[in-house]
């Protein structure tokens, strides 16, 4: 009776193991946290929940060492463009898997109406318009693992990356929640994390705290 029992009970066990699987996948698709690379390549972008709803900043530049020169505000010119934001305030559309705020394009310097979707785990969708239209989008693909949400909704700390070990932080820098996502994280010899929680980032804290 008991090797009958076995055999009914092994497909019964991995059909329960199928199901939540299968259960578990969609809510990893619609987890937009983490490190994305933008569509050129040039940049990636932290995407975090900071005070309940999501905020983008640059934590990798393919040329170091940009300004924010195309901004319209005289005093943020010379900000340099690693750490600073681009998505803003995303709040969560009820029943949707789409967030939805601002995008701040550094090309030109302007705030568009912005939504991002995670399309499956490593792909997502941003798309921005100009007073409701003239709109447009690209995909960024993930190269940073989601982010657990901390106390303060903000980065787990000491987090490390998929197949890597913690970050060490930049020389003279203050102390800072990381998850050590960076470009080539996948590859040797990876550079430090510079930017860290960017919930702590003062123009992401000012405003989302």
């Amino acid at each position: 009776m008991l090797h009958c029992l076995g055999k009914v009970m092994r497909p019964a066990i991995f059909f329960s193991g199928m199901l939540l699987v299968t259960s578990l996948t969609p809510a990893l698709a619609a987890d937009p946290t983490g490190d994305w690379q933008v569509a050129d390549g040039v940049a990636n972008i932290r995407v975090a929940q900071c005070n309940g709803n999501m905020w983008g900043a640059v934590v990798w530049e393919k040329e170091p060492g940009g300004h924010d020169a195309n901004n319209p505000d005289a005093s943020k010119k010379n900000r340099p463009t690693l750490g600073m934001p681009i998505l803003i305030d995303m709040k969560k559309k009820a029943d949707a898997d789409q967030w939805e705020g601002q995008v701040y394009n550094a090309k030109d310097g302007q705030y568009y109406s912005s939504t991002i979707t995670p399309i499956d785990p490593d792909h997502m969708e941003i798309k921005g318009c100009v007073l409701g239209f003239l709109c447009g989008g690209e995909t960024w693909t993930r190269v940073g693992p989601p982010i657990p949400a901390g106390p303060a909704n903000s980065m787990a700390k000491g987090m490390a990356p998929k197949g890597g070990t913690a970050p060490k932080h930049v020389a003279g820098a203050a102390p800072t929640r990381t998850t050590g996502s960076v470009a080539g994280q996948k590859t040797a010899g990876k550079p430090a994390d510079a930017v860290g929680d960017i919930c702590l980032l003062p123009d992401i804290a000012g405003l989302a705290h």
